[in-house]
């Protein structure tokens, strides 16, 4: 990214407007219009072959023409002439373009998309767009776009994705109070995208925290990056939850995977906090762009009624702050300020006696106490106080405390007098919202983005050559037999080659082979078709568990090899495997894919018929750390049954971490080998007693 080029494109002292018209109603005149009333004091040069004024501006028949430098230029003509435009703003020296021309590569038109970006790389120009709205700065008093008009002031920037999504929250931040400096329609992404705008918002002294509308990405990696360097807040918002690809993936994990489940993980990972809404995201938005993170777990909540105080608590919880009574010496203190019937527990209830006063001292002891990490206020109105006179005790508590690496929210439940006090209480700088679990909300948004910071630098991955090597092998002989998936066996060796536990296994082609295999190995035996074109070996009646004797070996040898034709007539069989039966153990399933957005995604969960029946399962985009591997065991719903319950003993969790993170590394150094793959089941015993990858299935991309 070209910090200096995205200065000029969006932060310029002079631009050009080329599409620029006389005609009121059309885009080229609305942003012309637009960028003079929301008072640009840089120069403006609109283009337009046919007229000589627009707006009382000298107007150019085309770029060239005009004789002073032009930093970004706004194009509105038809997109059968973008690339001639665009060559010509290359020669004029122009480096940003915001084009807002649609009829791009969301018509199907990518060659017209690809051409305008081939001519642009040559004159190391940046574009924004196409089919944006365009560009508003507040800052800058710069309104590019055909918006309405700049957003209501503040220090957040949005980014988002649909251009009519920006036209309708422009005006809707003045009916929220929620401010933005910027707001960066980025349409088909064909250049700029949402990683290059985090790294420079990361530099933008006039943004504090940064959010997101996003569809969709074309290279989440990139944007993990950019999102784990920033020093910044960020919010996301994803729409396009559904699943995709399911209906052609051929392992388990392909079916389970989704864009919400691997979009959340990555988000995770990147330390970006998700919104659920757009009501989440303007005020997970408003909270972080005006309040420091909350770094520990101590919140406290002081109101003036018992019934906002218990949902504030229900909230508290639900949101993943528990409340804990406030230490002894807290609770003498807030007594001082509360009538008997009063409550200093936490909630604090300083009951509907409490005026401005009671709020002033308990807001300033509470706020400077070193116990409180966070401090939620709560205020019903009543007949015997003022809204507004409540609110600035409130602010004057937290300025005189002097500290500014402590979070507060508010919440006013009221009528008019209390929506013009928490717009006030807004326009200085502390979040407040109309209802106590919103406000409670909010302050977990801080403590979030505080546990995210510490999460994504607790990574650490190392990339195994010799492994690497070993798996290319294996890859290779069946790429040279024309063969897209692994056979068990050799997906074993994959496995292995990582130092991943998994269950002794031999390939017979014969009856007597197959004896001779098994009694070596020893008895009880699993046996298995070993087959490319046979991927999920049950449904072929091709599995044979807790074979006992030779006897035994012979019949599941004939009766699987039975099955098998049955089932597919031209299978390519190699023949049967015979396999050391692993004794029971909790069973778990490790699965990869490859996400069209983040690459080589890792998926974890319990096996059998939990993940077929409950889906019960969790993501993580490659690399997966230890630390992060621990905690996907930690998400599962199915949780508990790792930790011991029901007279069970824990399982080897610690193993476990491992084996996610050994697999982890597998599917990222194999990324361009391996579509799908997954163990399953993983047989996970006793703690200290480590587990065995009993069945593996790896399926290769296509070359």
């Amino acid at each position: 990214m070209d910090k200096q080029v995205l200065d000029k494109m969006l932060r310029p002292k002079s631009v050009a407007i080329i599409g620029a018209s006389a005609t009121p109603g059309k885009i080229g005149y609305t942003v012309v219009d637009n960028i003079i009333k929301g008072g640009y004091t840089g120069k403006i040069y609109p283009i337009n072959p046919t007229c000589t004024e627009i707006l009382g501006l000298k107007t150019y028949p085309e770029i060239e023409q005009v004789p002073d430098e032009i930093d970004s230029a706004i194009i509105t003509v038809p997109a059968k002439v973008m690339a001639e435009v665009v060559e010509e703003c290359g020669r004029k020296g122009v480096k940003g373009l915001i084009v807002i021309t649609s009829g791009f590569s969301e018509v199907g038109r990518k060659d017209l998309e690809d051409q305008m970006l081939e001519i642009a790389a040559r004159y190391g120009m940046r574009i924004l767009g196409p089919n944006i709205v365009g560009s508003l700065s507040n800052s800058d008093k710069f309104n590019g776009s055909f918006a309405p008009g700049l957003p209501f002031p503040g220090k957040a920037s949005l980014v988002t994705q649909s251009g009519a999504l920006l036209i309708a929250l422009d005006m809707a931040t003045y009916t929220r109070r929620v401010g933005f400096d910027k707001l960066i329609s980025i349409g088909n992404m064909a250049d700029v995208d949402f990683a290059d705008l985090i790294e420079w918002f990361d530099e933008d002294e006039n943004t504090t925290c940064v959010s997101l509308y996003i569809e969709g990405m074309k290279n989440g990696r990139k944007f993990i990056d950019a999102a784990r360097k920033s020093s910044k807040p960020i919010v996301a918002l994803k729409s396009g939850v559904s699943a995709h690809g399911a209906a052609a993936a051929a392992s388990h994990t392909g079916s389970l995977a989704g864009a919400a489940k691997i979009y959340t993980s990555a988000f995770k990972q990147a330390g970006v906090i998700q919104a659920t809404d757009l009501n989440d995201l303007f005020n997970r938005t408003l909270t972080l762009s005006q309040q420091p993170p909350m770094k520990g777990d101590n919140l406290l909540i002081l109101s003036n009624g018992g019934g906002v105080g218990v949902l504030a608590t229900d909230a508290a919880e639900k949101y993943g702050i528990p409340l804990k009574f406030a230490p002894a010496d807290v609770q003498e203190e807030l007594k001082k300020h509360m009538p008997d019937f009063g409550s200093a527990k936490n909630p604090v209830d300083l009951t509907g006696m409490a005026g401005n006063d009671w709020y002033y001292q308990t807001t300033k002891f509470s706020f400077s106490h070193k116990w409180t990490d966070g401090l939620v206020v709560l205020y019903c109105e009543t007949a015997m106080t003022n809204p507004q006179e409540i609110a600035e005790s409130i602010k004057k508590a937290v300025d005189e405390s002097g500290l500014k690496d402590k979070p507060i929210t508010v919440s006013f439940v009221g009528g008019e007098k209390s929506d013009k006090a928490m717009g006030w209480l807004v326009e200085n700088g502390i979040p407040a919202f109309g209802a106590p679990d919103i406000a409670v909300n909010a302050m977990a948004s801080l403590r979030d983005y505080a546990r995210l910071q510490e999460y994504k630098n607790s990574d650490h991955f190392e990339t195994d050559e010799k492994a690497k090597q070993m798996a290319l092998d294996v890859i290779a002989k069946a790429r040279a037999d024309n063969r897209d998936s692994l056979t068990e066996i050799e997906a074993k060796e994959v496995f292995k080659a990582y130092g991943m536990p998994v269950t002794s296994i031999s390939l017979s082609k014969t009856e007597d082979e197959a004896v001779a295999l098994g009694k070596k190995i020893g008895f009880p035996l699993v046996l298995k078709i070993v087959s490319p074109d046979i991927l999920h070996k049950s449904d072929a009646g091709g599995v044979k568990v807790n074979i006992k004797d030779e006897a035994g070996i012979r019949e599941a040898f004939q009766t699987i090899l039975k099955n098998a034709k049955a089932y597919k007539a031209d299978a390519d069989i190699h023949g049967v495997a015979i396999q050391e039966m692993a004794p029971w153990g909790t069973e778990v399933i490790l699965g990869s894919v490859n996400d069209p957005a983040f690459g080589p995604t890792v998926m974890f969960g319990l096996g059998g018929i939990f993940v077929e029946v409950l889906k019960d399962v969790t993501f993580r985009v490659t690399p997966v750390s230890h630390a992060q591997a621990e905690e996907m065991i930690g998400e599962i719903k199915g949780a508990p049954i790792l930790a011991g319950v029901r007279g069970e003993k824990p399982r080897d969790k610690k193993e476990l971490a491992k084996a996610i993170y050994q697999y982890s590394c597998m599917i990222y150094d194999l990324q361009d080998e391996i579509k799908e793959s997954d163990a399953n089941p993983v047989l996970v015993y006793e703690e200290g007693t480590g587990l065995k990858v009993a069945d593996a299935r790896i399926i290769l991309k296509a070359k």
